[in-house]
């Protein structure tokens, strides 16, 4: 292979400490966002897509029972929301490491476990992946419906709604899912070109095309992420089903390189054991 495209913030320290991509500065790479830019200077990776990782809730659900969705992760703790909680590994799944590395972030380093231990005793469920909690575990999604899956809140993304809609048969008039905003953490994608590329030429083409305006403004239905592109026009599916979160949680990708594995092992050790 010449690039890799996927690598996010909360595992991209592992590959640029292991010296997998080699410097290229894109073409267009001043039009995209600086915030998105987090090995700048270096250029090793170049910025493609961003998401917000977050709580997902069935809105039929909770209609049904009267109790209203949970907007932060304090209400994830509450006696009214018991069992309801499905989440992914945080070892085996991206959404599952972001939303561990927000509760980090919310809570800080003295209180993110304490966290986990009330969030466990409040009955989550953790599964291996994405589709597994989404498809097979989530009341509110199409598959969901399918498998009567009984757990109305998941960790997914907060474009997961609009994808409701757009793949809905037959399509629904509002999203049958909502994304609870204060339980959000921002997943930014990168693309870079490996060190050992025999076509680097070919590879820097690629990481440019990336970041270009055509595909840029086609990748959001397709992928479901956001563009990094300034002027990138945004599909009014995103806006209209599902906007995107306006204060996600964020952290510094030197904090997540430094804390990261342990985080996840203390995880492992307190929330599947």
């Amino acid at each position: 292979g010449d690039v890799f495209f996927g690598v996010d913030n909360t595992l991209l320290s592992r590959a640029l400490d292991n010296g997998l991509f080699q410097p290229y500065e894109a073409k267009s790479l001043d039009q995209v966002d600086t915030r998105f830019q987090l090995d700048a200077g270096k250029h090793r990776v170049t910025p493609v897509d961003y998401g917000d990782i977050c709580v997902n809730y069935d809105k039929q659900y909770f209609a049904d029972h009267k109790l209203a969705p949970p907007t932060s992760y304090d209400d994830l703790i509450k006696p009214a929301y018991k069992n309801l909680l499905v989440t992914e590994n945080a070892s085996t799944s991206s959404p599952g490491l972001g939303f561990l590395l927000g509760t980090a972030a919310q809570y800080g380093d003295d209180g993110w476990e304490g966290y986990w231990k009330k969030l466990k005793a409040n009955g989550v469920k953790v599964v291996d992946g994405w589709d597994q909690a989404y498809n097979e575990e989530f009341s509110g999604s199409a598959g969901g419906k399918k498998a009567k899956a009984d757990r109305p809140l998941v960790v997914s993304y907060a474009s997961s709604p609009p994808a409701e809609v757009i793949y809905g048969d037959p399509k629904p008039a509002t999203a049958p899912t909502g994304v609870a905003t204060g339980t959000c953490f921002r997943q930014v994608e990168f693309a870079g070109l490996l060190s050992n590329a025999r076509n680097a030429e070919g590879g820097k083409a690629l990481i440019d095309f990336l970041i270009g305006k055509r595909f840029q403004e086609d990748m959001p239905l397709n992928m479901f992420v956001y563009p990094v592109l300034k002027g990138a026009a945004v599909p009014a599916e995103f806006t209209r089903y599902g906007p995107a979160a306006e204060n996600p949680a964020t952290m510094d990708p030197a904090k997540i390189a430094a804390d990261r594995d342990q985080w996840v092992k203390s995880w492992t050790s307190l929330v599947l054991k």
